[in-house]
């Protein structure tokens, strides 16, 4: 009857591999967010950010280009929402930036850098409830750089410095500019944080309408060369988000109430898409 012992503990050891294989460990994959830049139009990103977290969306981390580097920086900084925004609505260009006409640019972003610490009561990275990865671009290289700790003014001005408008920001040995350069939605810095599941947050530069200044013809120029840019990062991302704010110009912050609006409306109707990413998957076993 040997034969019969074998056969039975062949079969009983196949059914409990089954049982334990199905008894893995399940969990929910990591969530980063990946915020474009868009100067006002930024501001549409505290609604998405708002509509997530109402629907209760875990956001395991952020990367932030320009004016979604700001954004991110605000809700990361754990403060109510509703004073977030509040203090979004109050922004305007003295805020951030001063005309001071060099060889490099028209005016200096300096201001900005306090505003982390003055208006967020957060200094550095670690200060932040949720990490975060601000993306601005090497002038000198072209590439994109992450910053992820230390303090936040300085990369934050680098990541906001749009060519042309502002003054380079000298950092850590190199010359920084507008990350949406080199990672107009920052979805690789998102990646580079353990992200598994990207949400991408791209705003849609304002109407192609006839540029009136100097800084219109700037940014419509940007827009342009952004848009031939899009695959890589498209590619990349998970889902995307684009909030309507092509009505909006550059430094529209007093329609705060209206931009969040947008970003919330565009967030609630990726919910479905969002929810069914967030599937839990099985965790991998490890080696004994």
């Amino acid at each position: 009857m040997g034969w019969l012992e074998t056969a039975i503990r062949e079969v009983r050891g196949f059914a409990y591999a089954g049982a334990r294989k199905a008894a893995a460990p399940r969990r929910r994959p990591r969530v980063g967010l990946a915020l474009g830049g868009g100067f006002a139009r930024g501001i549409s990103h505290l609604g998405v950010l708002r509509a997530l977290q109402l629907k209760n969306i875990p956001i395991d981390c952020i990367a932030g280009t320009s004016a979604g580097a700001l954004a991110g920086i605000a809700f990361a900084s754990g403060r109510p929402f509703d004073e977030v925004v509040l203090k979004a609505s109050a922004i305007r260009f003295g805020t951030f930036g001063q005309w001071r006409f060099s060889r490099m640019g028209f005016a200096s972003n300096k201001p900005l850098e306090a505003y982390p610490e003055k208006y967020l009561g957060v200094s550095t990275f670690g200060d932040l409830k949720i990490p975060m990865s601000i993306a601005a671009t090497d002038l000198l290289t072209g590439e994109p750089v992450f910053f992820t700790s230390g303090p936040l003014g300085q990369p934050l001005r680098g990541a906001c410095a749009y060519p042309g408008l502002f003054q380079p920001v000298e950092y850590e040995g190199r010359m920084l500019v507008d990350g949406f350069i080199s990672a107009a939605v920052p979805v690789d810095a998102a990646r580079l944080m353990g992200a598994e599941i990207v949400i991408a947050v791209f705003l849609e530069a304002e109407s192609a309408e006839r540029p009136k200044n100097i800084v219109d013809v700037i940014g419509r120029s940007f827009s342009i060369t952004r848009l031939q840019a899009d695959v890589g990062w498209r590619l990349k991302s998970d889902i995307v988000i684009t909030p309507k704010v092509r009505e909006f110009a550059w430094d529209d912050f007093a329609r705060t109430s209206e931009l969040v609006a947008a970003g919330e409306a565009a967030a609630l109707e990726a919910i479905p898409q969002i929810e069914a990413a967030l599937r839990p998957v099985v965790e991998q076993a490890q080696p004994s």
